[in-house]
Order: structure tokens, then sequence, then C-alpha cells
């Protein structure tokens, strides 16, 4: 009747762990968006070049959507390299 993995309740395995909401750093914070500050805008781009999701780092869909517009316009000044190092 039951699987011999699955035998004892006690060992069932449960995918993921706690979940909690992550906060906005902008919204709580009130930082400055803009494209001159790179070290910023360094933080929510990865190693390979690709802007951090919204899901990763925690910020909320206004804020993400600036960030994205952002770290455009630095790419295209030539502030931020397209790709990774």
């Amino acid at each position: 009747m039951f699987n011999k993995k699955f035998n004892d309740p006690k060992k069932v395995i449960k995918r993921g762990g706690p979940r909690f909401k992550k906060d906005c750093s902008f919204c709580k914070n009130t930082l400055d968006l803009d494209y001159k500050n790179i070290d910023l805008l360094s933080r929510y781009v990865n190693s390979r070049g690709r802007i951090i999701s919204r899901r990763i780092s925690g910020n909320c869909a206004k804020h993400q959507r600036k960030i994205s517009q952002e770290v455009k316009r630095a790419r295209f000044l030539n502030l931020l390299p397209f790709v990774g190092k």
C-alpha cells in the first residue's frame, strides 16, 4: 500500500523550505536609482552580465522596471559591460 521510501510519515521530505517575503531595498531605504551609480547597479547584474530577476533580488515591480531601465542606460553609455568578465 505504501511505498517503502515513504513508509514513515516523519521521513517525508518536503520541497523548498520556509518561504519569506523579501523587502524592496528601494522602498525601505528610499534609495535613488541613477545610471551613474555603478556600484548600486552592479549589485543587480550577475557575473555573466544579466540583470538579476525580481524574484531573487526581492525588489518590487516598480523598482525592478527602473533598475532594468537604468542598467540598459549604463550599458549604452559604456558604464556597465553588456557581457560578463
